[in-house]
């Protein structure tokens, strides 16, 4: 059977945030864009569920990042306006450590110092507290008295699957043409351009964009000696009703408690009408792959996140798991992101990995590489993240 050839300007591999934020810019001015994905998104396979993403304006990853942070922001406004969804929640942000102590994120040794830092060079309104203005402003939090932290007002929490949501029905209205539950089987080189084989068509696009996340490794095989999975769990727990966990009596929060690598947890205000918050941390210690990662969640993996990080930090938070999810992160190298066209193919570009903390910054990113894809050159705000300004190449 002869199977139909396609021909799109851009064809978008994945459609989670990255991808689904390249494809609605692109629509948007005017290119015939194709965007697929395997699943039906959006869905929790991935990366972009969870209800959640902290979102921050200093970026304690490095100052590079703070640019498509504010405008990440602001895209998230203009689509709330055009689709009268919500998006993103400015309750605030905390970010934590106690005093003497390192404060470790993102193979960041001084995250605490460098988000002030930026905060201070882009002139990004925020407080430095001590242990009693922490707890003036959130007795949610117990302390030990030394501690010191950054309050961002300006940061809250994005909620991923209607982001996605919105981005895809706007790219839709816009003419893309979106292809759910359709999956890769090859992508290949011939004749100097790259064709894209799945289970129901074959493309020939202008330039196909890679944005599928854990998945990458697969499609770029090039790829996989630089990237690296990691399961991630998410838990909620059940409030006891003694403390108010509403977003505008608690922030997002970021907290490292103690001077090991992994004594750090993060969380969420209350976001719906059941009485529970969100919590996780983020392992680094063993890599999976999107293919052989295990989706199921054990109840000692619940029992052993509060017990090591909630109990007696929080106030007001049971034991009670109400359920928990994985997900994945892919990591590059010093947890930066790789956006680039491939240097054995011009016509390909990759749009990952975002090491954990690339939701914030993925609706700036759809514009910049839609810009990047219809103008000629990266534009500035992508040029950190290309092979050769991490020293790095595929191999």
């Amino acid at each position: 059977m002869t199977v139909a050839v396609e021909t799109p300007d851009v064809l978008v591999i994945g459609l989670g945030a990255m991808g689904a934020a390249i494809t609605f810019q692109l629509a948007q001015a005017g290119v015939r864009v194709v965007g697929l994905d395997q699943f039906q998104p959006p869905h929790p396979l991935g990366s972009t569920h969870g209800e959640t993403r902290i979102t921050r304006q200093a970026i304690g990853e490095g100052e590079r990042f703070v640019p498509l942070a504010l405008r990440s922001h602001q895209i998230w406004r203009e689509i709330e306006a055009e689709t009268g969804a919500s998006l993103l929640n400015a309750c605030g942000g905390l970010i934590m450590t106690r005093g003497g102590q390192r404060s470790r994120l993102h193979d960041q040794q001084d995250f605490l110092g460098n988000t002030i830092r930026a905060a201070e060079r882009f002139h990004i309104a925020h407080q430095c507290w001590d242990a009693t203005a922490i707890a003036a402003h959130y007795p949610q939090f117990v302390l030990q008295g030394d501690e010191q932290a950054y309050f961002e007002p300006g940061a809250g929490y994005v909620a991923p699957e209607s982001c996605v949501r919105a981005q895809l029905t706007l790219a839709t209205q816009h003419g893309a043409m979106l292809r759910f539950n359709e999956r890769v089987e090859s992508v290949s080189r011939h004749a100097g351009r790259t064709e894209v084989v799945t289970s129901r068509a074959r493309y020939h696009a202008g330039t196909t964009i890679v944005a599928a996340g854990a998945w990458i490794g697969d499609l770029v095989p090039s790829l996989r000696a630089t990237l690296t999975v990691r399961r991630q769990v998410l838990h909620w727990f059940r409030l006891d009703g003694s403390m108010s966990y509403a977003s505008n009596a608690m922030p997002v929060f970021i907290t490292q408690w103690g001077d090991a690598e992994d004594a750090v947890f993060y969380g969420f205000p209350q976001t719906g009408w059941e009485a529970m918050i969100k919590v996780a941390t983020e392992q680094r210690l063993a890599d999976t792959t999107a293919k052989s990662v295990e989706r199921a969640i054990a109840p000692t993996e619940a029992s052993d996140m509060h017990a090591r990080h909630v109990a007696g930090r929080l106030r007001g938070v049971s034991a009670q798991a109400v359920k928990s999810a994985a997900c994945l992160y892919t990591n590059a190298p010093s947890a930066n992101f790789i956006i680039d066209r491939l240097p054995d193919g011009t016509d390909i570009a990759v749009v990952s990995a975002c090491s954990g903390h690339g939701f914030k910054h993925s609706a700036a990113i759809g514009e910049a590489v839609a810009q990047w894809v219809t103008g000629g050159g990266p534009p500035d705000v992508l040029k950190p993240f290309s092979f050769a300004a991490n020293g790095l190449l595929p191999v």
